[in-house]
């Protein structure tokens, strides 16, 4: 299976996210659950955070120092 990279799924999630926090019928429900909107674009946040730690992580596996 070609799965597109991570990094551009959770930008293409967030962007969903914020055309679903802005849409009038989304606005017009009155709709207060527990995990908002605003909690998912957190997780996501956090989630390309940790995609970018891990990333500089394994790229300096391959790097060399010198004393």
């Amino acid at each position: 299976m070609n799965y597109q990279p991570l990094p551009e799924l959770v930008n293409t999630a967030q962007k969903l996210l914020i055309d679903i926090r802005q849409h009038p019928h989304f606005k017009s429900l009155n709709y207060n659950p527990d995990v908002t909107i605003g909690d998912a674009c957190q997780a996501l946040n956090d989630l390309c955070t940790e995609i970018t730690e891990s990333t500089i992580l394994d790229a300096s596996k391959f790097e060399r120092f010198s004393p």
